[in-house]
C-alpha cells in the first residue's frame, strides 16, 4: 500500500522564532486531515531541535534537507546522519536540483547520502527531474532513468520516498501539467523494484492546484517549497479534498 507524504520544504527560510510562530498557526489547522496522510516539514539545521520539541507528540514528522555520507570526519558545515536522528529527524531530503545545481551533488553523492542516511534508520526523499534544456531537447525521461539508476546502486526501495521535480518549474510559478506529471511518475515507477514506494510531485505546488495534483493515479505526495512557508496555504495544501 502506498502510503500519502504532503512534505514541506523550508529551503534557507525561517527562523527559530519563525519557525515556532508558524507552527502554532499549522498545527491546529490539520486536525481534520486523514490520519494516513503523512505531514512532514523539512526545516533548516538550525530549525530542527526547536521544531522537534514543538512536534513532540504530534503527527507531524521532522525532515532534514540534506546529510552527509561519513559518520563524522573533517567535513566543515556538513551534518551526520546521526546527528538527524538524535534530534528526532524521520525524513530527510537528498538531491534537491539546488543542491545539484548549485553544489556540484553528482547521482554518485546522492547515491553515498541515501546510504548513509538509510543505515541510520532515515527515510530519505529522492529527487530526480530534468532542466528545461533537457526537456526541450526530448531528453527528460532519459535523465530521469539515469539519475533513478546511478542514485539506487545499493538502495533498500522499502524504506525511499522519491520526489519528481521537473527543475523548469520549482520556483517559477510555472507548473507541470499534471497529467505529465503523472505520466513521468509511472516511467518512474516502472523503474522500480518495489511498486509500494511513494512518488511525490514538487513544483510550484499549492493550494489552488492539489486538488487536481493528487487526483492523478501515480501522485501519492508532494513535495512543496514556497507555499510550505506560509501556514495558511501549507495546512490548504494537507487538507486537500
Amino acid at each position: 500500500m502506498r502510503k500519502v507524504i504532503i512534505a514541506g520544504n523550508w529551503k534557507m527560510y525561517k527562523t527559530q522564532s519563525e519557525a515556532s510562530e508558524f507552527l502554532m498557526k499549522f498545527i491546529s489547522q490539520i486536525d481534520e486531515a486523514p490520519e494516513e496522510r503523512e505531514v512532514v516539514l523539512c526545516v533548516p539545521f538550525t530549525d530542527l531541535t526547536i521544531v522537534s520539541k514543538s512536534l513532540h507528540g504530534n503527527r507531524i514528522r521532522l525532515g532534514a534537507q540534506n546529510v552527509h555520507w561519513e559518520e563524522c570526519g573533517a567535513f566543515t558545515g556538513e551534518i551526520s546522519a546521526n546527528m538527524l536522528t538524535e534530534m528526532g529527524v524521520r525524513y530527510v531530503i537528498v538531491g534537491h536540483s539546488e543542491r545539484r545545481q548549485y553544489f556540484g551533488e553528482t547521482d554518485e553523492t546522492v547515491n553515498l547520502r541515501l546510504k548513509a542516511a538509510q543505515s541510520s534508520g532515515l527515510i530519505p526523499i529522492l529527487c530526480v527531474g530534468e532542466t528545461k534544456q533537457q526537456r526541450d531537447a526530448g531528453e527528460a525521461e532519459r535523465v530521469i532513468i539515469n539519475q533513478l539508476k546511478n542514485g539506487l546502486v545499493g538502495i533498500s526501495q522499502d524504506k525511499l520516498v522519491i520526489a519528481y521535480e521537473p527543475i523548469w518549474a520549482i520556483g517559477t510559478g510555472e507548473t507541470c501539467e499534471v497529467k505529465e506529471a503523472d505520466r513521468v511518475i509511472g516511467l518512474i515507477r516502472a523503474q522500480l523494484t518495489n511498486p509500494n514506494v511513494t512518488i511525490q510531485y514538487g513544483g510550484s505546488v499549492k493550494p489552488s492546484n492539489i486538488d487536481e495534483i493528487m487526483a492523478q493515479p501515480q501522485i501519492d505526495g508532494v513535495l512543496v517549497g514556497g507555499a510550505s512557508l506560509a501556514a495558511d496555504d501549507f495546512a490548504g495544501i494537507v487538507n486537500y479534498k
